[in-house]
């Protein structure tokens, strides 16, 4: 493995795992760029239920919602 495939696969990589926390925290970030009043709750779900998913989705309609 030469020096050029060393520091462009940590640099994919450190792309992806961008990428992979920003789909992650989307609910998130949906909330306050909409101003949602619950933005810090929406967040606090996100952070602790959305690995499982159902978490993630409740938390994705709740910052979509009103």
């Amino acid at each position: 493995m030469g020096v050029f495939e060393f520091y462009f696969s940590g640099f994919i990589g450190i792309i992806l795992f961008t990428l992979s926390l920003a789909l992650y925290f989307l609910p998130t970030i949906i909330a306050l760029l909409r101003g949602h009043r619950n933005a810090l709750a929406i967040f606090l779900l996100n952070f602790f239920l959305g690995w499982t998913f159902i978490g993630w989705v409740v938390a994705l309609v709740w910052s979509a919602t009103r």
